[in-house]
């Protein structure tokens, strides 16, 4: 007799062995036609695993988040499956699941082309409909080498020459074709559905290494039904007109170039932006209570050393010298503020010290990796430390994600996720220092009521964190705040303060952002609005546009007294058409243009046009500027 749990609690007995398939099926046929897959102690597991003993399961469906993982799995086996039933001497080599899709790289003499893929998802659409059974079966280890070389599957078999002798194997098959795979797997290819498309085409090394030989890498996306497929494309539709390089071209905001690589060249417009979200920033911490600073560029290595980000940053440092001296330039300002926090005697009365500082950092990160201003080698920090005692810890973890959260909303960020980032497998500290701070790190997340979701491994080396994910305009996710607790750094940099008793005790240290680096979120902040700023954050706010020359002295008192309240304004006198002025100046993404002409000039009133907008307002002059100055001023945080 056979025991199973399920989650509302019921129990349902079998005679002898069951499968999760039978499972389903003792619950009802419609279950049993949409069950994909079991979950047991939180794993997922195949549809057709033989249940021996007593347990708790669920079953997966379509429903279920997780369900998306294995479909883009089987979708890969699928196209691998394809790709070798159209073309002769393709090797199949590694085919993993990824965020939003699935890629599969093969070793090919002959490259994939755009017509190749059309090719591929109509076999593709035609495996599914066989609706093969897949199989779990498990291998002699050095069968299975033999099989693969016999086959030619030289990849395969390398793979597999790597793990231990004493192992087992399980490969999955459905029809003839057949690769190793530790799954779990749909129960055949007819529950993969039709929600999948192939992308592109890269090249990419094997193992990942510029030495080895370059495979053929066909990216691809799969979905649970095709609606959210046909989201999913035209949010990849709107991602291109919203790609920052393109706007930051079209409007003048910044460029690069091979002669300074992975650093902006910011334009007059680009670092009217820049400016802006800086002086707003730093508005908003000094009424929080920080303090700011400012730390050296270069640093001599034995700071690094002390502090130990040499060992474990040394390859993404510049490294200069100078009178035999070795010099980082430095990559993060964290050791530095310690540096300050040391400088003279400190009482527990001086706690919490939140200093800030908007620290310019340079990272060699590979040429392959930089990506416009989402990914440079030369950034500038929001960056702050709070240094604090351990029972201020929840406090001031409450009162940061009260700022944070209020930040993101005056930039027009509501929809934010935290993740938990616990101990990673490298770190610094000992497991008593870590337990301790993800306890502190959790009791204070729980207190500012902040849900989350754990980021298993992903902690600092030296303490855990939370990260803040945004979720922009057209749904996409970008990690941009963090807030870490580390009690390694004071030790390591001998920090301490005095504390009430009269002795010696070391602070906490909360290394915090909430931008991350301005250049990534101007670039996430181009792409949410699409190049359509709100008028604060706008780098050219108005334009006033005259219909003829007649009307000029009157659009330059309205610009003149515009630019008086503080505005950016700007007048177009040129000897063309309103309506091509408009159109040219709406292009530039320019949020409002005020037009005057013979009316306007008698009346002292204009005529304002919002960007995007269809019709027009006529608004008395000083109604004008009073509306405007409320709108370009900076938010002062809800």
């Amino acid at each position: 007799m056979v025991a199973i749990t399920l989650p509302d609690g019921s129990v349902r007995e079998f005679d002898g062995s069951v499968t999760g398939a039978q499972v389903a099926a003792d619950i009802g046929p419609g279950l049993a036609k949409a069950a994909l897959a079991i979950r047991i102690d939180g794993e997922m597991k195949d549809l057709s695993l033989e249940l021996t003993e007593d347990t708790t399961l669920s079953i997966v469906t379509a429903k279920d988040e997780d369900a998306l993982e294995l479909l883009r799995h089987d979708a890969a086996h699928v196209m691998a499956q394809a790709v070798q039933e159209l073309y002769d001497n393709v090797q199949v080599t590694i085919g993993p699941a990824i965020e939003n899709g699935y890629y599969y790289d093969f070793a090919t003499e002959k490259p994939f082309t755009e017509d190749d893929l059309e090719k591929i998802q109509k076999r593709m659409e035609e495996i599914v409909d066989r609706d093969l059974p897949i199989e779990r079966e498990v291998w002699d280890r050095n069968e299975l080498i033999a099989k693969f070389k016999e086959m030619g599957e030289l990849y395969k078999a390398e793979i597999i020459e790597s793990i231990p002798e004493n192992e087992d194997v399980t490969v999955y098959r459905q029809g003839d074709w057949f690769d190793m795979c530790r799954g779990p797997h749909l129960p055949s290819t007819g529950k993969l559905g039709k929600a999948f498309k192939l992308m592109k085409v890269a090249g990419a090394y094997w193992r990942g290494d510029s030495n080895n030989e370059m495979l053929q890498r066909i990216y691809g996306t799969a979905w649970t039904d095709k609606k959210a497929l046909r989201q999913y494309l035209h949010m990849l539709e709107e991602a291109e007109k919203r790609d920052h390089r393109k706007l930051g071209k079209e409007m003048g905001l910044f460029h690069f170039q091979e002669e300074a690589v992975g650093s902006v060249f910011w334009h007059p417009h680009g670092w009217k932006i820049y400016r802006t979200v800086q002086s707003y920033m730093r508005d908003r911490l000094e009424d929080a209570g920080y303090v700011e600073v400012n730390t050296p560029q270069m640093v001599d290595r034995k700071l690094w050393e002390d502090s130990g980000h040499w060992e474990k940053f040394r390859e993404n440092m510049f490294i200069t010298g100078a009178e035999d001296k070795v010099l980082a330039i430095k990559p993060m300002n964290c050791p530095c503020h310690v540096q300050i926090f040391n400088q003279g005697l400190k009482s527990y009365r001086d706690l919490p010290l939140r200093m800030a500082e908007f620290g310019s950092c340079f990272r060699n990160e590979p040429s392959g990796a930089l990506h416009g201003l989402m990914r440079v080698r030369s950034f500038t920090q929001d960056d702050a430390h709070i240094f604090c005692s351990p029972d201020q810890i929840i406090s001031e973890t409450k009162t940061f994600c009260d700022l944070l959260k209020s930040v993101y909303k005056d930039f027009g960020f509501e929809d934010v996720k935290v993740k938990f980032s616990d101990r990673p497998d490298v770190r610094a500290g000992s497991d008593e220092t870590w337990d301790k701070a993800e306890t502190a790190l959790k009791e204070a997340t729980e207190a500012a009521g902040l849900e989350w979701t754990l980021n298993p491994g992903e902690g600092a080396f030296y303490g855990p964190k939370l990260e803040f994910v945004l979720r922009d305009a057209i749904g996409r996710d970008w990690q941009c705040g963090t807030l870490q607790v580390d009690f390694v750094l004071p030790e390591r940099l001998n920090a301490d303060y005095i504390g009430e008793d009269g002795h010696k005790h070391r602070p906490v240290m909360l290394h915090r952002a909430i931008l991350g680096s301005f250049e990534r979120f101007i670039g996430i902040l181009i792409e949410n609005f699409a190049g359509r700023f709100p008028l604060w954050l706008a780098p050219q706010q108005v334009v006033v546009a005259s219909i003829t020359s007649d009307h000029n002295d009157y659009a330059q008192e309205v610009c003149d007294t515009l630019k008086k309240q503080g505005l950016t304004c700007d007048t177009d006198f040129r000897n063309e058409s309103i309506n091509y002025k408009i159109r040219e100046h709406s292009h530039a993404k320019v949020p409002v243009i005020l037009v005057v002409g013979a009316k306007e000039v008698e009346n002292r009133t204009v005529a304002m046009r919002r960007l995007g907008g269809k019709t027009q307002e006529i608004l008395a002059l000083d109604e004008v500027v009073d509306k405007l100055v409320g709108e370009a001023s900076a938010p002062q945080g809800t």
